[in-house]
């Protein structure tokens, strides 16, 4: 399969990667340094328990790929009214793209700009990050993809999907409910992202004070509560099997939006607890919790640093 990756980061990067260790003709979209070191010495992957390079295609340019057969759109959110128009070149007709952003309605968004029916949405479970230009490194055994078409109704271009993706050793499976499976992610994320970053303590430092644990329990009900209002059919103890799983993985509980504000970087707040509160108007569900988280981050959208 010709695949193009926008946004060859620490997520984009590994899903590349392995994409192109298995055969395909992958082209990275990167920038900068990373850009360099991928062109001059190929792309590092380091697990927990192998590491390999892989030698493919990168540019800064999509306009230098031409059409493929999927694009990956790996972005962070805020880049996307920059990004989302340079895809043009690589769409085609029967070109899929990919969105395995944050939230709930991203690929609604990058489907402005691109026709409805290449759009597919999609939910990527990894952690990972970019060590230094060219190395992308991934922990922990969760890693998975999860797609499916918007409307729910199977595509033979999903399975095809699918089936490179599990192929190239990346475990996927297709969703008949894609947004079940994104508001699922989503309340998860969007909460710890906002206390997190609201508190700039990790969920480690912070689910074990009773009064944190009150905020973090009550933004997932305020969240599934906006979710099951907008029609979505959530599991009847979403709140209660997410606050389990994260009570058994504290110690691998990492939100990209604490890191970026730590480190003065922008803030995908519009995709994450700014979409809550969206929902949220649009279902007449009242958002008190994500107002406060979203009201003491917008300040540091752009970033500080």
């Amino acid at each position: 399969m010709r695949i193009a990756v926008m946004g060859a980061g620490s997520i984009g990067g590994y899903f590349g990667g392995m994409l192109a260790r298995a055969g395909n003709d992958v082209t990275l979209i990167a920038r900068g340094a990373n850009l360099q070191a991928i062109n001059d010495r190929g792309l590092k992957i380091v697990t927990d328990d192998q590491e390999f390079t892989v030698h493919c295609h990168a540019t800064s340019d999509p306009g230098q790929v031409g059409p493929v057969d999927l694009v990956l759109l790996t972005v962070k959110t805020y880049h996307n009214p920059q990004a989302v128009p340079t895809l043009k070149p690589m769409v085609g007709a029967q070109t899929s793209v990919l969105c395995l952003q944050n939230g709930i309605d991203s690929y609604r968004l990058a489907a402005h700009g691109l026709a409805d029916e290449n759009v597919i949405p999609g939910a990527a479970y990894i952690e990972a990050s970019l060590e230094g230009p060219g190395q992308v490194r991934q922990t922990g055994a969760v890693v998975q993809i999860v797609l499916g078409e918007a409307g729910g109704s199977p595509s033979q271009r999903c399975g095809r999907i699918v089936e490179t993706l599990v192929e190239a050793g990346i475990p996927a499976q297709l969703s008949d409910d894609i947004q079940k499976t994104l508001w699922t992610k989503f309340l998860f994320i969007a909460t710890m992202a906002g206390v997190t970053s609201l508190s700039r303590q990790t969920m480690a430092e912070l689910m074990p004070r009773p009064e944190w644990l009150q905020v973090i329990t009550v933004c997932m009900r305020e969240i599934e509560t906006v979710g099951r209002a907008s029609g979505v059919n959530l599991e009847p103890r979403i709140v209660e099997d997410t606050l389990d799983y994260i009570q058994g993985s504290l110690e691998q509980m990492h939100a990209s939006m604490h890191a970026d504000i730590m480190a003065g970087r922008p803030l995908e707040l519009e995709a994450l607890n700014g979409a809550v509160i969206r929902a949220g108007r649009a279902a007449a569900v009242p958002t008190p919790i994500n107002d406060i988280i979203y009201a003491m981050l917008k300040p540091y959208t752009l970033g500080s640093g």
